[in-house]
């Protein structure tokens, strides 16, 4: 049975980019899927199709238990979604912009009043509440954003690089807040190229790369796929890098990579603290002198460079999400999920 959001073979083209290539997607009830990818990948696109804001040229998505293509109103209706940029109205106060979302939603007064409190709380802007968003900052008007998209707790959320300028004292507490409407039993789709946030709230991850799901699975099972523990060591002089070079090589299970500017070496490895202490004594018995050594496990950086050849950082100006388009009135609509109530 399918999950709370499905979808199959979505394509969407605009002109000569394809920016979805039959993205196949399922993200179980109560759960969050991480789509994972640079600029250009084709992440916002995908959301743009499952939440009725874009229509794809073919292909299946199902959100809700909705057919998205057949009932795009429903739809609307049994979502919420947090699009890249800050959609408030300037005019209006933080506070203001909140209870107009709940009205939009039918809220009484009284109950969208509450709850524009209850969130400004929440996201540390009571201070600010009713200065006109005009005057906050940029940071402050992504809060709000984000403060708006959960003025209702929708069944399915959808949130489209939610942290992007935000700092990491604001960044760990939207993802409390995330973390709180999961275990509520709300499903989400999370787009994302900060890979910590990926590691840390995700239960799936798809990572997507020109238009096409590369891979998927949790965080564990994508970091299996680049191999097991690495031998990190930086050599205090340059001069030590070719032997300490020889010393790893001679205990590892691959290509020794050498950074020279840091003066680091990784190498695969196999064997745990046991081989570490082996290679920490051939070191010193060789007279290399070191400022740090240790073993780490990969990381989500490695799974992505391993699979795409590039860090998910690397931006596309050119790529398919600039082809879409993000004019206002669109990021509007998306961040209300209703068409202002229609």
């Amino acid at each position: 049975m399918p999950g709370a959001i499905y979808a199959e073979g979505l394509v969407k083209t605009f002109g000569d980019v394809r920016a979805l290539d039959g993205v196949d997607l399922d993200v179980p009830e109560g759960t969050v899927l991480g789509l994972l990818g640079p600029n250009g990948a084709g992440k916002t696109t995908a959301v743009r199709c499952l939440t009725t804001l874009l229509t794809p040229d073919s292909g299946k998505a199902v959100v809700a238990g909705i057919d998205v293509l057949k009932h795009p109103n429903e739809v609307r209706r049994s979502i919420g979604l947090s699009g890249q940029f800050a959609a408030v109205d300037e005019y209006l106060t933080g506070r203001e912009n909140l209870q107009m979302v709940g009205q939009l939603y039918q809220m009484r007064a009284k109950e969208a009043k509450a709850r524009a409190a209850e969130l400004l709380d929440r996201f540390n802007l009571l201070d600010a509440a009713d200065r006109p968003s005009k005057t906050y900052s940029g940071g402050m008007r992504r809060r709000l954003d984000l403060a708006a998209a959960l003025v209702v707790s929708p069944p399915v959320m959808f949130m489209d690089e939610p942290t992007t300028g935000l700092d990491p004292r604001n960044r760990q507490q939207l993802w409390e807040v995330i973390q709180e409407l999961v275990a509520g039993g709300t499903t989400l789709l999370l787009t994302t190229q900060y890979l910590e946030e990926a590691d840390h709230l995700a239960h799936d991850i798809c990572v997507i790369d020109h238009g096409r799901v590369i891979a998927r699975g949790t965080s564990d099972q994508l970091k299996a796929r680049t191999g097991g523990e690495r031998v990190e060591v930086v050599v205090h002089e340059r001069e030590h890098i070719p032997t300490a070079s020889e010393v790893l090589r001679g205990f590892g299970k691959g290509e020794v990579a050498v950074a020279e500017h840091t003066r680091k070496l990784t190498v695969p490895v196999t064997g745990g603290a046991k081989l570490l202490a082996e290679v920490i004594r051939e070191l010193d018995a060789r007279g290399i002198e070191i400022d740090d050594i240790g073993l780490r496990r990969p990381t989500l950086d490695d799974v992505f460079i391993s699979l795409t050849g590039h860090a998910a950082e690397l931006t596309d100006e050119g790529g398919a999400e600039g082809a879409e388009g993000t004019d206002a009135q669109t990021r509007t609509k998306s961040r209300h999920g209703k068409e202002a109530g229609k």
